[in-house]
């Protein structure tokens, strides 16, 4: 019953019936013309309520709720002209959203509220030697989802999250000098892939309400270009959610990334660094393909895959032909080359850090325990654990310092006794 007017209006998201089943709550998330608008089932209505990214909740009888950062705001809504009265009043703090910036709220008929906070995986970036021997780390504690050094290894690009927002920014550590800046501005920018030579920097956005690849210089100045567009996307059959790069090729010629489709898991996709390139399927099956990484001569992509019932490391050719190599044995995600190709990389099961030598041909020997480490337990598509040196005599990891505490959802009773008329 919504339609885009334009590309700055990003992606429709998030509808909620009001009392009269005719007209609807809706976020526009994304672009230019962001915020919270009522609708109707005619089409006939469009109009702002309140200028935020992220959804919003119609409580009974009569008020809007909606984040402003973390703190939980409600203003009296008159749902028969469609508009926001009185003065908007605090609710809550410490409110949390989901990495999309759908709220973490819920309200009943008759004056009770729910609300959780924000759900955030903490670690710290910690360097460990091939022994498991902790060294130093880098940053302070905080939810890391993805991490990516530079080909010379003298830089670090992190996502961080912000735990007032939520919302997700990379950031560029100089590892050498200790300085640090921020490289993106905006609700989500994540998933940093470095070019062969360090120069620029590829990332996932969604400034227009949909994933799509940019990239710059990775000095932080100059414009920001379009790599993958939404519209490319479509053109090519891919579903433009959650598209999440893993690796660039050695001679920068194709992107790697995962998408996950309709009908099917995540898929392996390519994207050719030619201009008006469109991206191609790699590799597709009912199951779950991700983590995709080239060999440093280019021949070989490893890969985590759960065809086999739970995820494994496999290993095919590139361009793809009939051979293929299983490489963990006992349960494996998240492969990594050793810069001379003579070792891969990747998570057990149980999130110890395995080794497995590489000899021609190729073979693959049996894989070695390196060290248990802490990660965050679970496979995910958009998330990186650890990286390792072009040497692989260290590794940085994304460290827990203990259990993730729960989540409590909160109570509050009689909750819109807090405006004053």
């Amino acid at each position: 019953m919504t339609r885009l007017a334009s590309r700055a209006e990003g992606t429709h998201r998030w509808p909620q019936f009001l009392p009269d089943d005719h007209h609807f709550l809706f976020t526009i998330r994304g672009g230019e013309q962001g915020g919270v608008f009522a609708g109707s089932l005619d089409g006939k209505t469009k109009k702002l309520l309140v200028r935020v990214d992220s959804s919003a909740l119609y409580a009974s009888p009569g008020y809007l709720l909606w984040l402003d950062g973390d703190t939980l705001l409600a203003q009296a809504f008159d749902e028969d002209r469609l508009e926001l009265t009185d003065q908007p009043f605090a609710v809550a703090e410490g409110v949390g959203r989901s990495s999309a910036s759908d709220v973490a709220i819920s309200a009943s008929h008759t004056g009770t509220l729910a609300y959780a906070g924000a759900i955030l995986q903490h670690g710290r970036l910690t360097w460990f030697d091939r022994s498991g021997n902790s060294l130093d780390s880098v940053g302070a504690d905080g939810d890391y989802p993805d991490f990516r050094l530079s080909p010379d290894e003298k830089r670090l690009a992190v996502s961080f999250v912000d735990p007032k927002t939520n919302n997700t920014d990379i950031w560029v550590t100089d590892l050498a000098r200790g300085g640090t800046f921020r490289f993106t501005f905006g609700q989500f920018n994540a998933a940093a892939v470095w070019s062969p030579d360090g120069a620029r920097l590829l990332f996932r956005t969604t400034r227009g309400g949909l994933i799509e690849f940019y990239e710059k210089s990775a000095l932080g100045g100059g414009n920001e270009e379009p790599v993958l567009a939404a519209d490319v996307e479509r053109a090519a059959g891919t579903q433009a959610v959650n598209l999440v790069p893993t690796d660039c090729s050695a001679d920068g010629r194709y992107i790697i990334f995962s998408v996950p489709e309709i009908g099917s898991g995540f898929n392996l996709w390519l994207l050719p660094r030619v201009r008006n390139a469109k991206p191609v399927r790699f590799l597709g099956s009912a199951a779950d393909e991700m983590h995709g990484n080239f060999s440093p001569d280019g021949k070989f992509v490893a890969y985590s895959s759960n065809e086999s019932g739970r995820f494994e490391v496999y290993v095919e050719t590139f361009p793809r032909s009939d051979q293929k190599w299983p490489v963990s044995t006992n349960g494996g995600y998240e492969p990594r080359w050793r810069a001379d190709g003579r070792e891969i990389y990747y998570l057990a099961a149980d999130r110890k850090l395995m080794a497995v030598p590489v000899g021609a041909g190729p073979l693959f020997d049996i894989p070695k325990v390196l060290f248990q480490t802490r990660v965050p337990a679970g496979v995910h598509a958009n998330r990186t654990h650890y990286v390792a040196t072009r040497d692989g005599r260290r590794f940085l990891i994304n460290t827990q310092s203990g259990e993730p505490a729960p989540n409590p959802i909160t109570i509050v009773l009689n909750w819109t006794a807090g405006p004053k008329r």
